[in-house]
């Protein structure tokens, strides 16, 4: 009964008002038959027959079928009944005596009407449901509409059926008027749409699995309607992993048109005109709606009247003005696997003639036919411009899936090959995260057809993509350096793969080793002729130059051509990356008001041309950004949607489960903090994004009193940056471990650490980390003693960090130096306020806890403005972290607040989301209050 509530409840509706009348119209496989089914369940006074397609349906039949089952229920019949005695032998005993005959077959026909009419009428409170009814013989359509004009008053008759299998256009016989007093009810069943499709899938199978690329192709394919999504779903060779794929179109066309569908079409087709069969055979083998004129010159002529025909019988229906096609796929699927082979061919072979005669020639579809009947040079051309046009139009996974359907033909020329597989790689790194993409490069490796120069680039690509989907580096770089061995002196081929390898946040390997990549690189860089090229590989380099602190890259930076001077698209592609990955740098090492000029001058160049993955990284980048400037309203949102957009991309995924374990760490939910930094110290992550996770669990810990957890992390994070010699991205680990080592009374650890990492420091452009040493270099003074010291480490630590914009960081900082003097109530209630407005939970509960602590209450609420049914800020607080799944001793914990205020606010939230326990409490009821 998925997506069919409305249309039940007006069913219901209809029937509890006897005398009533309801039809239900809908085409086959939409759920009439459902509808009803669901209609009578439980119901005790419901009577259900189906009409049959019968060459010559018996009269009366179904009706007879209906009243043959109420023998139970019978309350005195009347005389007339007795005409039915012969005709319904299970109930001769209750029915009075048959009438003598009247000779007469129009009188006889009449006292039938009435006999039948008079017996519903003893039958009490009665729903009749006649399913299928355009099947029906002509008396029983002529006997319901003469007990509809006088109906019995508890009588109520449900009438389904298939408006293009109706021989007159009226369900009974032809236009009929409800006399008054009858609720008349009628009902359109229409397909589903998607996400009543979706929710049909995922009820079938009982999870939640089924992906967006899956279900618009079943939508496509069944137009919607329920039996063939379920069939499809049952015929599926591993349901739950079929609907989770990326090629659920590949899926689908392997599977079998359903019995039912294929029996119903080839039926329809055999009851058709000659000249009207041939323009629905062209149809299916066009497989797409079409214009009437190119149906005709298909099939090879037809008129109008057969257009009629077809259109009237629901064979073909008009998709859109003069385009004409059969409802969904799988029909013509059905009939284009009846045609004998030798006219199916045909039909491709006129297809491919009249298509390539339009003047907007549908490529992909001309390619498809060629194909069909083997005409491969037509085949290659047409599907290798579909695929350019695919490409240009930024649809590139059609592009890939014509570039990979060519090369996989073993039949294709090596000359092809070559071209079309540099083509194919080039698409790969342009669209989004695609497993079954890296399985096809991959696969070119061993074909024997590729040339010497060709091989060694697919390398390169392959090795590119390896990085990019799996966040593997090893294999990635050794695909790379071998490619760089294959493509020997061209310069403009390998310099891209020297870029990657001289990438410092893709490896462990120390910056030093992508150093010397990177002065190689200068040497070929000044022999590459091409400004693409050039602009390509400084997208790469520049970036992680600057990720290395190197102060020249700015300077560097202005060998880039600005975005009004391009205008072929790979470069602007190439452009929006250099933009892009100068952003990630800049929020990495702490230059944040360039990130955001960077990311809206890549965003703005990588919507000109459509590039997917680069919107990615940048979007990513902005949230990082985002939460660490302190602008935190909706991040939790735009976190959840760009997680669901880029779920098969696992290192943009985990640069947003850090923002993320951030986030939820100023707001108490611990739980999903540490989801979130586990997620960042993955493998798929990049190096800086790991380090920053090991300082995030490091502080979680120490803050739930784990120090020896804590340490580990630490620990790790540390060896990190030490392995890479990168103590210009420590701003996010060293601050924690320094905490982790006072805690311990490690203040000597504490001073090798600082001044390992001014050494590390000095002479590179690293203000975020120089801004983190000074101020742990504030907690060293405090935690020995020398607190002149201190103070003034805390101010100069406190102005650079606000200075950089990260306004969060300074107000701990604040908080910190406010501690290591006398409590100061008014300094501690300021600071709350401050948290407040970023949304740190935690840190504004625990200065309140600070206030309380030493005996001065908090300042009372009274006089504030009322929430009325909508949740307060602090009701908020604890409903998010009741969804998370925290106790209220948890919650009390990471609040400051004891057990019965939470379980004060608890039960304020669940009466204002008139929830009947804290289990009932969800996610979506905090985005809109008050009600469920």
């Amino acid at each position: 009964m998925t997506g069919r509530d409305a249309e039940l409840a007006a069913l219901r509706a209809a029937v509890a008002r006897p005398p009533a009348v309801a039809f239900v119209e809908g085409e086959a496989g939409i759920g009439k038959t459902r509808l009803v089914s669901e209609l009578a369940a439980g119901r005790p006074h419901v009577v259900t027959a189906s009409c049959q397609p019968l060459p010559d349906p018996f009269p009366f039949g179904v009706l007879l079928d209906c009243l043959s089952q109420c023998g139970d229920r019978l309350r005195d019949p009347g005389p007339v009944t007795g005409a039915l005695r012969d005709h319904l032998p299970e109930l001769a005993a209750q029915l009075p005596p048959a009438p003598r005959p009247l000779g007469d077959p129009d009188a006889e026909r009449h006292r039938m009407f009435r006999a039948i009419r008079e017996l519903l009428c003893a039958l009490g409170p009665t729903v009749l449901v006649i399913d299928d009814l355009h099947w029906a013989d002509a008396h029983t359509r002529q006997v319901l509409r003469f007990v509809i004009a006088n109906p019995p008053p508890e009588l109520s008759v449900v009438a389904t059926y298939r408006p293009e299998d109706l021989t007159d256009q009226a369900p009974l016989g032809h236009a009929f008027r409800v006399p008054p007093g009858v609720t008349r009810t009628h009902i359109t069943l229409c397909p589903m749409g998607t996400g009543d499709v979706r929710a049909l899938i995922d009820g079938m199978l009982g999870a939640t699995l089924a992906s967006d690329s899956f279900v618009d192709a079943v939508v496509h394919e069944t137009a919607g309607i329920p039996y063939l999504v379920e069939e499809t779903v049952r015929m599926l060779p591993d349901p739950e992993r079929d609907v989770c794929s990326d090629e659920a179109r590949h899926i689908l066309d392997g599977i079998d048109v359903p019995v039912l569908v294929r029996e119903t079409a080839q039926e329809r087709m055999r009851s058709l005109p000659a000249a009207a069969r041939s323009i629905a055979e062209a149809a299916a083998v066009l497989g797409v709606a079409e214009s009437t004129g190119t149906l005709a010159a298909v099939a090879g002529g037809a008129g109008l009247e057969q257009m009629v025909t077809l259109v009237k019988s629901g064979v073909l229906v008009e998709h859109s003005p003069d385009q004409y096609g059969f409802r969904h796929p799988m029909a013509a699927r059905a009939v284009r696997a009846s045609l004998p082979g030798p006219w199916r061919n045909e039909l491709h072979k006129r297809a491919v003639r009249v298509l390539s005669g339009l003047d907007r020639k549908p490529l992909a579809r001309l390619a498809a036919h060629a194909k069909a009947v083997g005409m491969a040079d037509e085949w290659l051309r047409y599907g290798e411009l579909a695929a350019d046009a695919a490409a240009e139009a930024r649809d590139v996974p059609a592009a890939i899936d014509l570039l990979s359907e060519m090369i996989s033909d073993r039949d294709v020329r090596p000359q092809d090959v070559n071209r079309l597989a540099a083509k194919l790689c080039g698409n790969a790194l342009t669209g989004l995260h695609n497993p079954a993409v890296l399985t096809r490069v991959e696969g070119l490796l061993s074909d024997p057809r590729l040339a010497a120069d060709v091989r060694g680039e697919v390398h390169l690509w392959f090795g590119l993509l390896l990085l990019r989907e799996t966040g593997g580096p090893d294999r990635a770089k050794a695909e790379i350096a071998y490619a760089i061995d294959l493509l020997g002196d061209q310069p403009e081929r390998i310099a891209r793969g020297m870029a990657v390898l001289a990438v410092p946040y893709l490896s462990t390997t120390p910056i030093s080793e992508q150093q010397a990549w990177l002065d190689r690189l200068e040497e070929v860089l000044g022999h590459v002729p091409s400004r693409t090229l050039r602009t390509a590989v400084l997208a790469t380099t520049l970036g992680g130059r600057l990720l290395m602190g190197d102060p020249s890259t700015w300077q560097r930076a202005e060998r880039l051509p600005s975005p009004a001077e391009v205008s072929e698209p790979d470069e602007i592609r190439h452009l929006a990356r250099a933009h892009c990955n100068l952003a990630d740098a800049c929020t990495w090492i702490g230059h944040y008001q360039r990130a955001r000029t960077c990311i809206r001058t890549g965003l703005t160049l990588a919507a000109r041309v459509g590039a997917p993955y680069v919107t990615g990284t940048a979007e990513a980048t902005a949230v990082r950004l985002d939460w660490l400037t302190g602008q935190w309203a909706g991040l939790d949102e735009r976190i959840a949607e760009l997680v669901r957009t880029y779920a098969h991309h696992p290192p943009l995924i985990t640069e947003l489960d850090l923002a993320g374990a951030w986030l939820a760490t100023a707001r108490g939910d611990w739980t999903r903090a540490e989801r979130g930094f586990r997620a960042g110290m993955s493998p798929h992550a990049t190096v800086p994004v790991q380090i920053a996770a090991a300082g995030g669990m490091t502080g979680l810990l120490l803050n739930r009193g784990d120090a020896a957890g804590a340490e580990r992390h630490a620990e790790r994070g540390v060896a990190l940056i030490r392995g890479k010699g990168a103590w210009m991205w420590a701003g996010d680990v060293v601050p924690q471990t320094v905490d982790c080592y006072l805690a311990d009374d490690r203040a000597d650890a504490v001073q090798r650490l600082l001044t390992e990492m001014s050494d590390g420091l000095a002479g590179t452009d690293a203000p975020y980390a120089q801004a983190a040493l000074t101020a742990c270099q504030a907690r060293l003074a405090a935690a020995t003693g020398d607190h002149r010291a201190a103070a003034t480490l805390y101010e100069t630590a406190i102005d650079v960090h606000r200075k950089l914009g990260l306004s969060y960081r300074a107000t701990q900082l604040a908080e910190h130096a406010a501690r290591e003097t006398p409590p100061d109530t008014t300094v501690l209630a300021s600071l709350a306020e401050s948290y407040d407005s970023l949304g740190a939970t935690v840190d504004a509960a625990r200065c309140r806890h600070g206030i309380r602590s030493i005996g001065v209450p908090t300042p009372s609420h009274r006089g504030r403005r009322g929430y009325g049914d909508q949740l307060s800020p602090r009701e908020k607080d604890v409903a998010r972290l009741v969804v998370s799944g925290h106790t209220n001793r948890e919650i009390a914990q990471a609040l400051f607040i004891s057990r019965r205020t939470v379980e004060e606010y608890v039960a304020k939230v669940c009466r204002k989301l008139n929830a009947s326990s804290r289990d009932d409490i969800r996610m979506d009821h905090l985005q809109t209050p008050g009600s469920r």
